[in-house]
């Protein structure tokens, strides 16, 4: 086992961001949201997690974007997982606007409908979400957390965990994506069961 020694640390400036000086792993989902002019927006976040054991969603966002305007609007917004094969779709979608304020590149992406709220997904993602805002918080810095309850859920067939399927041969024939900060992804094919004790609760 390699022990951390007090020599081996190197303390960090926090009076300036941190997040880039080491790499953390993190989910990546796509964000939808709808325009003004009724236009699909979709926008890659990794800062994304549930909100509690609950069917709570949250992410990170900054008023500065027209995600956050959107569902400031409209009051929902929509959650798609990406496969490792739509790391483009995830990159493109953070493409930056034109003077009119359009995105058109996402006019490429191939979509299908959400089917409680208004709001689109794009195709051939693995797990969706359809949310209704719950609350934003502001002031994190620049940025808020916006949070939306959960009123549908849909996860592709390969992806959905059922007793009669080992789940490590699951995940290899459905791996996952994830974002490796800064600027870095990752294919998850293989993992293994976590040594939890015995009797622990959540």
């Amino acid at each position: 086992m390699n022990r951390t020694r007090s020599d081996d640390l190197i303390s960090l400036d926090v009076n300036m961001p941190i997040w880039e000086r080491f790499f953390l792993v993190a989910p990546i989902a796509l964000i939808g949201t709808t325009e003004e002019d009724g236009r699909a927006d979709f926008a890659p976040k990794h800062m994304v997690m549930p909100m509690s054991w609950d069917n709570y969603f949250g992410f990170v966002c900054t008023p500065r974007h027209s995600t956050y305007r959107n569902i400031d609007r409209t009051r929902v917004f929509t959650v798609t997982y990406p496969r490792p094969s739509q790391i483009l779709y995830a990159s493109l979608a953070a493409s930056p606007r034109c003077a009119d304020d359009a995105k058109p590149v996402l006019n490429a992406f191939e979509t299908r409908p959400a089917t409680v709220v208004d709001g689109l997904f794009v195709a051939d993602g693995y797990v969706f979400l359809e949310c209704e805002l719950f609350k934003v918080i502001d002031g994190f810095g620049d940025n808020s957390l916006i949070t939306g309850t959960i009123t549908a859920a849909h996860v592709h067939k390969s992806a959905l965990r059922v007793s009669e399927i080992d789940e490590q041969e699951m995940i290899r024939h459905a791996p996952m994506l994830a974002y490796v900060h800064p600027w870095r992804f990752a294919s998850i094919r293989e993992t293994h069961r976590f040594p939890l004790p015995e009797g622990m609760e959540r």
